[in-house]
């Protein structure tokens, strides 16, 4: 059934009137410049932040996290289709699942790690994992989970179990898309399997693993496929794979990064290709478009705190966090 976009007038007008107090790259430089990261955190109160000026750390994460969380439960009786909100929370999922597995293998207790963000309470799907019942957590969730811990068990490398949450997550965000019946959302989640794709190419030839390796990486849904991209590689080159596409440029500076150069500016451009994409949702007045980029932006923001606040408190200089700082939504 094709989407409604009337259905969002009132979502979309209510998001576009936030626009102005999220963070832009014109306050990001004054969180940069300010004397201390006092005075940064409290430029945030403006935005509707908790003040963060006194917080170490783990009080951050702690704090943004809250702020994700709450920003997901507002939208969530306000959307008109629970899957727009989902095509976010469900990293969570995965995330929690990851962080699951990982900490059984180790024997250790990592609950702290666990996100509030997902579909899923992390204390029902920590349950779920203790009562061996991974099967019933939805869709495809479960029984990746349970493969993926058998995985791991197996081959005692996390980086393969990984790879296994990782494709059942995309196929999810497909899913999710195609029931949303929405071409923007669609292409969203093409252009996030793409770069997946080719951060996952670069990584792995950088570290000089072979192309079965490389194979276990890639996940589907992308407007490049997984074949094209392999052989793309064994021919001629990943920057011509990508060659007029929307990570044109990301994929040259990803060439060269496999050969020796930096990982920084390939990184930066993965994620700017993605920002530029979501900010033609500005172009309409109303609609899904709206609500995706916005919930896509808050976390481009909270990415972009985090990295200003604790670097800062690391003593990280503020022209190398410049540097890092992807393009933002406001």
């Amino acid at each position: 059934m094709a989407i409604n976009k009337e259905d969002y007038l009132y979502i979309s007008s209510l998001l576009r009137a936030r626009e102005p107090r999220m963070l832009s790259r014109d306050k990001a430089e004054r969180m940069l410049d300010a004397p201390n990261v006092e005075d940064a955190a409290k430029m945030l109160t403006d935005s509707g932040y908790e003040d963060m000026s006194q917080m170490g750390v783990k009080q951050i994460e702690t704090a943004l996290a809250r702020r994700r969380a709450d920003v997901f439960r507002e939208l969530e009786s306000l959307v008109p289709n629970a899957a727009v909100l989902d095509l976010f929370r469900l990293k969570y999922d995965y995330h929690n699942a990851k962080v699951l597995i990982k900490s059984d293998a180790m024997h250790r207790d990592e609950a702290e790690l666990l996100s509030a963000s997902g579909r899923i309470a992390p204390e029902l799907m920590r349950r779920r994992y203790n009562e061996d019942r991974l099967r019933d957590l939805p869709g495809e969730l479960g029984s990746a989970a349970e493969n993926a811990r058998a995985l791991l068990n197996r081959s005692a490398n996390p980086q393969l179990s990984d790879f296994m949450l990782d494709k059942a997550y995309f196929r999810e965000m497909q899913a999710l898309a195609e029931a949303l019946d929405s071409d923007f959302a669609r292409g969203y989640v093409a252009l996030l399997a793409d770069s997946t794709n080719l951060r996952s190419a670069v990584r792995i030839l950088r570290m000089g693993k072979d192309i079965g390796y490389l194979q276990e990486a890639l996940v589907s849904g992308g407007s490049i496929s997984e074949e094209r991209l392999i052989s793309g590689i064994a021919g001629e080159g990943i920057a011509t794979v990508f060659a007029g596409s929307a990570l044109a440029g990301a994929a040259q500076l990803g060439a060269d990064a496999v050969s020796g150069g930096t990982l920084t500016a390939f990184e930066l451009a993965c994620d700017n290709a993605v920002a530029s994409y979501l900010a033609d949702a500005k172009l309409c007045s109303f609609g899904e478009e709206s609500v995706i980029a916005y919930l896509a932006g808050t976390e481009n923001e909270l990415t972009a705190v985090r990295m200003i606040l604790t670097g800062r408190l690391a003593g990280v200089p503020s022209d190398t966090i410049r540097e890092r700082l992807r393009d933002l939504y406001a």
